[in-house]
Order: C-alpha cells, then structure tokens, then sequence
C-alpha cells in the first residue's frame, strides 16, 4: 500500500503533483540531507565560497549551497514544507515555468552576489526567504497562524519569523533579513513597476528563455485571471522554521 500523507493523499500522488522547478529543489534537499547523514557527503563540500568555486574550479558549490538544510531531522522538515508551499504556490501561480525559473534564477544570482559580503555560506535559507517574502506580498488578504497562538495577515510572515528567530537566537537573522531585500527588489519591479510606468515588466524572462522552456515542453498555460492562484482567502498553518548555521 502506497504510503499516505496526513490528509490521506498518497505520497507518491503528493510528490508528482508538484511543479516541476518546486519538485526538483525538493528532490535535491532531501536527497543531499540523506548523502550528508550517510556520511557520503560533508557540509565542507557544500558550502558556497568564492575562492572554491572561482580559484579551485568547485562549480557545483553553486548549487549545493541551496540544498542543504542540515541532515536529516525535523529542522530539515520544517524546510521541506517551506519549499513545497511557498515555492509551489508561486510557481503554480506563475504564468509559466519558464517565468518561476527566472524568477529562481534572478534570486540564486543576487544571493550569490552578496554572499561574500554577508558572509553567508549556505543559501538555502536565504532563497526561501526569499520567495516567502514575494508569495506573502502578493497575497496580502491570506490570514496564517503562527504555532496556533497568533493570526496575521500575510505581509507579517516574513517580520513574524524574524522577531522568533531574535526570540531564539538573541540576534537578527542575516540570512533571512537578505532574502527579504532581494525578494522585495523582485517585488518591486515585476509587480508595483509596471503599473506606474506603462506596463513596462522589466523581470519578465527574454524571449530566448522561454523558448528553452517551450522546446522542452515544460510551459504550463498562463492562469485566467490577475489573481494569484494562491490568494484565496483560507487559513494556512505557519510552523516555525529554525535557523540554519
């Protein structure tokens, strides 16, 4: 019998229903939490450096330094459903897979660039961030609840996770405090921008992207209307996401 999830979807039907860009980050997560608590892989040969990946030729450190979360545990899990969320209603609600992707792609350059002056190692935290400050600026009439003892209005999300994290911690999460500046900047130009300067979407994908995705087959059609598929007034459970150092 196929395992169940706690709403009695399948797993396997859970798994395979999630966009394709949602999926393989997911995918990765877990699959390099599991290399790392098999002890196949270490944290050393994940992190993201500039002098690894520009001197040493340490080009996958690139893309590592999103999939780590930690090994496997329940911290790691708390990001798994972050991903599958906030990730998956944004790309669900995109006009394609081609627009998510660049999206994704636009948030892993920026991080990168301001890595080495933020002193960050491991980004993953930061981009999903990232895309949880843009999906809770889009739908602003979204109520959450925080751990069941507080409920707000999405835009608070990113700001309610901060102040637990200063709760936690006793300091300012910098990583996630980045991810909310790169988020906003996107933000901004896709979504505010246009609208006071003639239509003009300056982080729309060129042309020559979007045709990658339409040879692969990937495209997905566009929604029917303005609303973000993920705006619908519900309540979603907001669980805590602890920091990863």
């Amino acid at each position: 019998m196929a395992a169940m999830l706690g709403d009695g979807m399948p797993l396997e039907q859970w798994f395979f229903e999630m966009p394709v860009v949602t999926r393989v980050w997911t995918t990765a997560t877990v699959l390099t939490g599991l290399l790392v608590q098999c002890q196949i892989l270490t944290p050393f040969q994940l992190f993201y450096s500039f002098r690894a990946v520009f001197h040493k030729q340490q080009y996958w450190r690139l893309l590592s330094t999103f999939v780590y979360f930690g090994p496997l545990s329940l911290n790691l899990l708390f990001h798994i459903f972050f991903i599958q969320r906030y990730a998956r209603m944004l790309e669900e609600s995109a006009a394609s897979v081609a627009h998510f992707s660049w999206l994704m792609a636009y948030a892993v350059l920026s991080l990168l660039a301001i890595a080495p002056i933020s002193n960050q190692a491991f980004l993953g935290t930061t981009l999903s961030s990232t895309l949880v400050y843009i999906w809770s600026r889009r739908n602003p009439d979204v109520r959450l609840s925080f751990l069941g003892l507080l409920t707000f209005k999405a835009p608070w999300l990113p700001w309610v996770l901060i102040a637990f994290n200063v709760v936690l911690h006793g300091h300012w999460p910098k990583d996630e405090l980045c991810g909310i500046a790169v988020g906003h900047v996107w933000y901004f130009l896709n979504d505010i921008y246009p609208s006071t300067h003639g239509g003009h979407r300056p982080m729309d994908p060129p042309r020559w992207w979007i045709r990658l995705f339409e040879r692969g087959a990937l495209a997905v059609p566009a929604p029917d209307s303005d609303i973000h598929a993920a705006a619908l007034n519900r309540d979603v459970a907001a669980p805590v996401v602890p920091d990863v150092r």
